[in-house]
């Protein structure tokens, strides 16, 4: 090989990814065009083969040290700055995407919470009229607990906290994803899932209530339900926009409308996951802590769900 010759033809492809890391490096990898990130990344693969052919070559270790410096920078400007602009997108979606997508698909989200205060309800009703009807919701021990023993359950969570906080989790985590996998039995199991929820909350207050311990049981709920109730209703809201997609698809085809409306579904997805993370942390340390006055309990929840309302109406200008 005449390594003369070949260093002339290949330097032009060097000096033009200096060129380009230079921009990168003073001004950012927005400042490019996207032609011109397309040629960086072409530039790179160039460069690392001259870089792996003056190597075999054995061509001075100042032109190898050159390209080695060249392929480095240009592999972290590449690499580096997509991981950027991923965590960017990331932020850019819990910031605008995921109010934006709760506002277009809030008729969906409406309907889960519908069917859960029906259910709710439903069972405050019935439980009232007739004490049998608790019995079919309820677990018995947790009926004997609070008729016989007049104390609510959640002290056991006292000294197990991180342990709790996990399975709280997971738990409401699968019954979040199985109202969204409840889309694909047209929303039937994704309605069965919301009512019967509806019913257990329902059943528990009014048992609750009978018993003179709805102050410190709501004190327990609120301040993790401010956010674990909401996510489970845009799990609700999620199945049933693959439902529609299968039921109604409208003017697209089926299979184009479970994309565009399975998009909007993973979206809401993406935002139960935090949603639910934080209320199993609540749950496990916060909510069961009795050295919290329930006063302070009610305070935090009422503040959480404030909060999420303002997140979820703001509105990107």
């Amino acid at each position: 090989m005449n390594i003369q010759r070949w260093i002339a033809r290949r330097e032009p492809n060097w000096q033009r990814l200096d060129a380009l890391l230079k921009q990168i490096e003073k001004r950012g990898l927005k400042s490019l065009r996207a032609a011109e990130i397309r040629e960086l990344a072409s530039l790179y693969r160039s460069v690392a083969a001259d870089l792996a052919r003056a190597r075999t070559q054995q061509i001075g270790n100042t032109l190898i040290q050159s390209l080695q410096s060249l392929t480095t920078r240009a592999y972290t400007q590449i690499y580096q700055g997509s991981r950027r602009q991923e965590w960017q997108a990331i932020l850019e979606f819990y910031k605008w995407g995921l109010p934006d997508v709760v506002q277009k698909t809030f008729a969906y989200i409406a309907v889960a919470t519908a069917l859960f205060l029906i259910g709710a309800l439903v069972a405050w009703w019935y439980s009232w009229q007739n004490p049998s009807f608790m019995a079919l919701i309820v677990p018995e021990s947790l009926i004997t607990k609070v008729r016989d023993d007049h104390k609510l359950w959640m002290g056991s969570i006292v000294g197990v906290e991180p342990l709790a906080s996990s399975s709280i989790t997971i738990n409401n985590l699968s019954v979040s994803f199985g109202a969204v996998a409840g889309g694909i039995t047209v929303g039937l199991y994704t309605a069965y899932l919301m009512i019967f929820n509806g019913l257990l909350i329902g059943a528990v207050g009014t048992l609750v209530g009978q018993n003179n311990l709805a102050y410190p049981f709501w004190a327990f709920v609120f301040p993790h339900g401010s956010l674990e109730l909401p996510a489970i209703f845009f799990a609700g809201g999620s199945g049933f926009l693959l439902a529609r997609a299968i039921l109604f698809p409208g003017k697209y085809r089926r299979g184009d409308a479970l994309k565009f409306y399975g998009s909007q579904a993973v979206q809401l997805v993406f935002g139960i996951v935090p949603m639910l993370i934080i209320a199993g942390t609540i749950e496990g340390f916060f909510s069961p802590n009795p050295s919290i006055p329930d006063a302070i309990k009610y305070l935090a929840g009422m503040g959480l769900f404030i909060l999420l309302v303002m997140y979820c109406s703001r509105k990107q200008t």
